[in-house]
């Protein structure tokens, strides 16, 4: 059951499981050569270029086969790291805008077939009912296996209105059925409010774009005078990938006090030492006139606010979650997140295309790092009140076969990380077999009621994570999580108030530089993307 993730895609029209920074990092091909360049490697690369060119079984183009041993070099470092062609690049621009066309789905590979991670909602495919887990093995009656996720991707995107049909393997029915999506324009709004119950608000962020803070902040404007009284609220970050940086430094500031740290990174170069403050130079972006935060009443800095998170909140949901938890303005309600606590900078190569490389490490403000670790819950809490067996099949940073190391954990030697991996998939494996016995005691309709459970609608009446995150806030009792794999990731601590006063965070490690950036950069500025 090992998950093997080497490529962590994104798409077919689906949002960036990541986090855009502007960095001003002067690294240049200069400073890279001024190391000795291995003479006898790029000799042999030559070689094998002219062999394929000479001798493969047809002809090659001199420009897809370089631009395949581009991607390869980079993909080879880590999961995030990747050269993005003029197609990679144009869908990371329209990501970070909210605008893009196709499905609405977010994806990764996994053995070889297409992996849903998430379907962005109001799209297609949310209302397609395809599902986090979803394998895509066939489009439009082409086998998946042994198409690049590029592939892929293309063959799922097309013009609004036309039709594409998915074979999807579901593994929680172990069931195969054909899926016909229509394919349309999709305009992800990134913010939602809603009042669950008099006093309470809820809020829920699906990506960190372009728009997210100025929404936020008119969506809590919105709130304010629907509930002048307003003695709680709910942040929802569940399956949320990431986005902007900026934004998600925004959103943060909503609920810290001024010059509060947010997050800092740490590189190999110096201008990738940085700390981001919630100040305005710190979340602003070209399309902002004036501070979108500046009307946002002051209740939201001191009203209890619990966040809601689960496998799918990754980076920059991280980030603000991990802010939140560290100053003790909110408690974490759910589950332990992604754990992708790096940043990539993306920089333009060419007109039309990038190189996106991992570049830095971030880190909370009480200076932990997260990476393979994520943001553990105060509160774990299951989705269903009948607990997630599902968990066993839950992929997160870890996971991958080359992920990064977590600097800070002293069982992250290869020896010891070769043991853990050892030891998660016996895990997985004995949860795996309980979920087999469990199954083999109930009758059929209850197998049959298990199959036919509908993917809960954040946010509504029965959601039952988000009626113990207010369960939290009214200080009524909480069902805690049933999870075997939740129960091994969650940190036993003193569990804080969701009211507690707001704290100076901890000295930050000597690592992270302490100047904040100085806001939005040029188009041709590098940008760096936690995802």
């Amino acid at each position: 059951m090992r998950k093997n993730l080497k490529n962590f895609g994104l798409v077919a029209a689906g949002v960036a499981a990541g986090a855009l920074l502007t960095l001003q990092i002067s690294a240049s091909a200069q400073q890279a050569a001024s190391s000795p360049l291995p003479l006898d490697q790029l000799r042999l690369f030559a070689e094998v270029f002219g062999q394929i060119k000479h001798e493969y079984v047809e002809p090659v183009d001199d420009k897809k086969l370089l631009t395949a041993a581009i991607k390869g070099m980079v993909s080879s470092l880590d999961p995030h790291s990747s050269y993005l062609d003029k197609t990679d690049y144009e869908e990371l621009q329209e990501q970070t805008k909210g605008r893009f066309a196709g499905l609405g789905i977010e994806i990764s590979s996994e053995d070889g077939l297409v992996k849903v991670i998430s379907p962005i909602e109001d799209t297609p495919a949310f209302r397609a009912d395809i599902r986090p887990g979803d394998l895509i093995t066939r489009i439009n009656d082409k086998p998946v296996r042994g198409m690049t996720l590029d592939k892929a991707v293309k063959q799922m995107r097309g013009e609004p209105g036309t039709k594409v049909t998915l074979t999807i393997f579901r593994k929680s029915d172990d069931r195969t059925f054909p899926l016909t999506v229509t394919r349309a324009l999709i305009k992800a709004q990134s913010v939602k409010m809603k009042v669950p119950e008099p006093g309470y608000g809820y809020i829920r962020i699906t990506s960190f774009q372009e728009r997210t803070v100025p929404d936020l902040a008119s969506k809590l404007q919105d709130l304010a005078r629907q509930q002048p009284n307003l003695k709680g609220l709910v942040l929802d970050l569940r399956n949320n990938g990431g986005g902007l940086l900026q934004s998600a430094v925004g959103v943060a500031g909503a609920f810290l006090p001024d010059n509060a740290v947010v997050v800092s990174t740490n590189g190999q170069i110096a201008e990738a030492k940085q700390t981001f403050r919630d100040t305005y130079d710190n979340y602003r972006l070209p399309l902002f006139d004036s501070d979108p935060l500046n009307n946002v009443p002051d209740i939201f800095k001191k009203v209890p606010v619990v966040v809601l998170t689960n496998a799918y909140s990754a980076s920059a949901s991280e980030i603000v979650a991990g802010a939140l938890q560290d100053h003790h303005r909110a408690l974490i309600v759910g589950k332990t997140t992604f754990g992708k606590g790096s940043v990539q900078t993306v920089r333009p190569m060419t007109a039309d295309t990038a190189l996106r490389l991992t570049t830095a490490y971030y880190y909370t403000p009480s200076g932990k790092s997260i990476q393979n670790q994520g943001v553990h819950p105060d509160v774990p809490v299951d989705q269903y009140a009948d607990g997630d067996p599902d968990d066993a099949l839950v992929t997160r940073e870890v996971d991958y076969s080359n992920h990064l190391a977590n600097t800070q954990d002293p069982n992250e030697k290869k020896e010891q990380e070769q043991r853990e991996q050892e030891q998660r998939e016996q895990d997985r494996l004995e949860q795996l077999r309980l979920l087999e016995k469990q199954n083999d005691k109930k009758t059929p309709e209850q197998r049959r009621k298990d199959h036919e459970r509908p993917p809960v609608e954040f946010g509504s009446k029965d959601d039952f994570m988000l009626q113990q995150g207010l369960n939290k806030l009214e200080g009524k009792p909480v069902v805690e999580s049933k999870s075997f794999a939740e129960r091994k990731l969650a940190q036993k601590k003193p569990e804080p108030s969701a009211s507690a006063p707001v704290v100076s965070p901890p000295a930050l490690p000597a690592t992270p530089g302490s100047s904040p950036t100085s806001g939005a950069q040029p188009a041709s500025s590098p940008t760096a993307q936690t995802k």
